[in-house]
């Protein structure tokens, strides 16, 4: 029988193909992830590991708002009571924060984010360990930084130029005195790293005289656990710390995590394709079968077994699994160093290591492999053992009795509307939990459609073949009829698109909701020509809201600075406003009371706050700041919430006077006339033409929000194109193979007067009828998934409502013509190449 499955493999290798290259690219997918996520792992555990090579115990400090008034970090007296320890050769304090570079164009190096400046902290020697210098030295003026040396590249930067770096504060001008190499993870992370005299760095991020961590080297034969238990007993109790190999694995295990999460990411898609794979499988040995049932019928005549039949196509299904993941692991393997030269084209930079390839991997791919077309065989096989040695010139596809189709049709809609069922109950439940069950209720759903879709076959072709036949006569007519000719192969080939689709359209019915519903905020909270902000998501300082009060043409100004008070025993976020210009800038409908009131030293307060806590305007509330000093507060509004700021809304100088550092997220802008560009660059020059400041009008805004959907969607759209692929494959598949099914039919038309291009015409519309109602199918679940979910998020969204993409559901049915047309291109043509003569006796 092992022989018998061999001979059939090589007789129908034009045939398999299609299965070959499904189960290839599922298997490519599954074992270029996991060997991707194995070589990114052991790069950056290499490198975090290196980089504590010398550590034996880091120090942090960390200390809450209050504590931070009095010790904000680690102080100078600490770092000596430290480095006076026995058993310690050295102490290395560092301080750090944002800082950024512009290019010669003025645009930030790097990806904002991973940024960073930090100090200088040279040993005796006169050498910081954490930096290897290939020209100049370390900063040891005020006026000196260092940069590293791809942002030296990037900005064209030689020691001895002037550099321009932004911090939180205004743009100041430095002289470059070196360039270095380093592992610093911000480097590594694609950002840039400069370095500033220890001094300079103290006043830019935390306080004149104040560290936020050190490091601590051990003296030869020193013990680092018996070193750390001495270093906790003389650095502050607000203090932590650890020994290096304990950082080190620590930040292995963070990593592991983080690669953890878009391992699942990648492994869910690269299962989403196995899956789709599974009806092309399925449906190409169904075909073979019905293809071979005399020989079939021969083989149990002469004496094979039931068992032996379902191993025979098992094995053979086996073989094909084989070939195609030894053929997908090589894939994977290419996939894996694509992935990793693509994250150097987002300025990520990895680790140098080499490529693991562990048994991981290559036992996911072929197990994988062998298995999903194994198991996709099965019921072929499983039918192929049925045929009696009498049914030599039936068909496993001889039309299923009434029972079975009575039993499967009640069976799809039992598991549909159980699915159904759970899935509007989870999106009256909402949150967490009413997402499982959505989650649960679309895989219900899911595989109910799938058994139903050959008997929805039939009703929703028959609305499109009237259509066909109006454009197409005879070939339309032809068309829609053998589409439905076999339901169960046009339902499967159908599924694997249906399937695409669904995931895709609920994508993009939710992705098209939330988007409209940030348009709308921005647009109906907004009222200022501009929001600035950082690039990098850092907090602006106080001197930049002064330099835009003094910028030419601004009519109205106001901060979003963030803040909290502690009212009725529990602290509410408060934002710092500028009286009379808040509502200026930003929509506030006043419920009660007047917003006026901000400028006396009162307070605003949102309906949802006021209403929790029994608040009225009126009222006089005691507070207390952050700074435990304690204040009481006159209620003077009451507004309807507002997205852009927190639920209270305070004089932005009483947040000042009880904060060290502002804390200022966003500052909104009036101009004279409106947004323009002069208006835009006179904004910009008052911050210094700072690279990291955005500077954003009303469309600037909602892309800042949609930005990231947007981004989202592409890239889903972009990993689910591989189903998609997989789908158009079942379509070449199934045409083929029905083509050579019919070739005695087709000589009959042929002989009749069809002649090719209407022989061409009706297979290649067979294949489009087939599509669209995959993706028919596919569009009304997954815009019932999508509506669902959305239900989940819609409490947490302002003015959701839900919104469908028609454009892009046209897209989508465009685009599902287009590959039915593609798909049938080659089965078309052999189908009009058909020796009419020939055909007519094939059996």
């Amino acid at each position: 029988m092992f022989r018998t499955a061999l001979r059939n493999v090589l007789a129908h290798k034009a045939r398999l193909l299609m299965t070959v290259l499904a189960v290839m690219l599922g298997v490519a997918f599954v074992s270029g992830t996991l060997v991707f996520t194995d070589t990114l792992g052991q790069a950056f555990r290499n490198q975090s590991a290196k980089s504590y090579d010398d550590v034996a115990v880091a120090v942090e400090m960390y200390p809450g708002p209050a504590e931070a008034r009095k010790t904000p970090g680690l102080s100078q007296k600490d770092v000596d009571a430290v480095a006076g320890l026995d058993g310690v050769a050295s102490v290395t304090p560092r301080v750090d924060g944002f800082a950024g570079v512009p290019d010669r164009n003025g645009k930030l190096i790097g990806v904002g984010w991973s940024n960073k400046g930090t100090n200088f902290a040279p040993g005796k020697d006169g050498r910081d360990r954490a930096y290897t210098f290939t020209s100049g030295t370390g900063p040891v003026e005020d006026r000196q930084v260092a940069l590293d040396k791809d942002t030296a590249e990037k900005g064209g930067y030689k020691v001895g130029d002037t550099v321009r770096v932004a911090t939180t504060g205004p743009v100041k001008e430095y002289e470059l005195s070196g360039v270095f190499t380093t592992e610093d993870g911000a480097v590594n992370a694609g950002g840039s790293l400069v370095v500033f005299d220890s001094s300079v760095a103290q006043k830019l991020y935390l306080k004149p005289g104040y560290f936020r961590n050190l490091t601590v080297s051990a003296a030869p034969g020193a013990d680092a656990e018996k070193l750390l238990g001495e270093v906790l007993d003389v650095i502050p109790e607000a203090a932590t710390a650890q020994t290096g190999e304990a950082l080190a694995e620590q930040q292995a295990k963070d990593i592991e995590a983080g690669l953890g999460a878009l391992n699942q990411v990648l492994l869910g898609f690269a299962g989403i394709a196995l899956f789709v794979g599974i009806f092309l499988i399925s449906n190409t040995f169904t075909m073979l079968v019905a293809q071979r049932t005399k020989e079939l019928a021969l083989m149990r005549a002469v004496g094979a077994s039931r068992k032996q039949i379902t191993r025979s196509v098992l094995a053979e299904a086996g073989l094909v699994g084989l070939l195609a993941s030894a053929v997908g692991y090589v894939l994977g393997i290419g996939l894996a160093v694509s992935l990793r030269s693509a994250m150097s084209a987002f300025e990520m930079k990895v680790p140098d290591g080499d490529l693991v390839l562990g048994a991981t991997p290559a036992v996911s791919a072929f197990a994988v492999g062998v298995l999903i077309t194994m198991l996709a065989a099965w019921l072929p096989g499983r039918r192929a053992a049925k045929i009696p040695p009498v049914a030599a010139m039936s068909s496993v596809h001889a039309t299923a009795s009434t029972k079975s189709l009575v039993v499967r049709n009640s069976i799809g809609a039992a598991l549909t509307a159980l699915g159904a069922v759970l899935i509007v109950l989870g999106a009256g439940q909402g949150g967490d939990e009413g997402r499982m069950l959505i989650a649960g209720g679309a895989f219900l759903t899911l595989m109910g459609v799938i058994v139903l879709i050959p008997f929805l076959s039939r009703p929703v072709i028959a609305v499109i073949r009237p259509l066909f036949v109006n454009l197409f006569g005879v070939s339309g007519k032809l068309a829609g009829l053998n589409a439905v000719r076999n339901p169960r192969r046009t339902g499967a080939t159908a599924s694997a698109l249906a399937i695409g689709l669904t995931l895709v359209t609920g994508l993009s019915v939710l992705g098209a909701t939330v988007g409209t519903a940030l348009d709308k905020a921005t647009t109906d909270q907004v009222k200022a020509d501009y929001m600035v902000s950082m690039a990098s998501g850092n907090s602006l300082s106080k001197e930049a809201l002064t330099a835009l009060e003094k910028a030419p043409g601004v009519t109205a100004i106001s901060p979003q600075q963030a803040g909290a008070l502690e009212i009725k025993g529990s602290y509410v976020s408060a934002s710092g406003v500028t009286p009379g210009d808040v509502e200026k800038v930003l929509k506030l409908t006043v419920v009660n009371g007047s917003l006026s009131s901000l400028g006396k030293g009162g307070i605003a307060v949102d309906e949802k706050t006021a209403a929790k806590r029994g608040l009225k305007v009126g009222d006089t509330v005691p507070v207390e700041y952050l700074d435990k000093r304690k204040d009481e507060l006159t209620v003077g509004a009451v507004f309807e919430p507002n997205e852009f700021v927190s639920p209270v809304l305070i004089d932005h100088k009483l947040v000042t006077a009880h904060e060290e550092r502002a804390e200022i997220r966003q500052i909104f802008v009036s101009t004279e006339g409106g947004a323009s560009a002069a208006n835009e660059r006179a904004l910009a020059k008052a911050m210094g033409d700072n690279p990291d400041i955005t500077v954003l009008d009303h469309k600037g805004i909602r892309d800042s929000f949609g930005g990231p959907i947007n981004l989202m969607l592409n890239i889903m759209y972009g990993l689910l194109g591989m189903a998609l692929v997989i789908a158009v494959l079942g379509v070449v598949n199934t045409l083929a193979m029905s083509v050579f099914e019919r070739q005695q039919e087709i000589g009959m038309l042929r002989a009749i007067g069809l002649d090719r291009r209407r022989v061409k015409r009706m297979v290649r519309l067979e294949a489009v009828v087939i599509s669209v109602f995959g993706a028919v199918v596919g569009i009304g679940l997954g815009s019932f998934l999508g509506w669902a979910i959305g239900e989940t998020i819609k409490d947490q969204i302002p003015g959701y409502a839900l919104v469908l993409p028609w454009d892009r559901i046209g897209i989508f049915l465009v685009l599902a013509a287009l590959v039915g047309v593609l798909a049938s291109l080659w089965p078309a043509r052999s189908a009009a190449k058909l020796n009419m003569l020939s055909a007519i006796k094939a059996e």
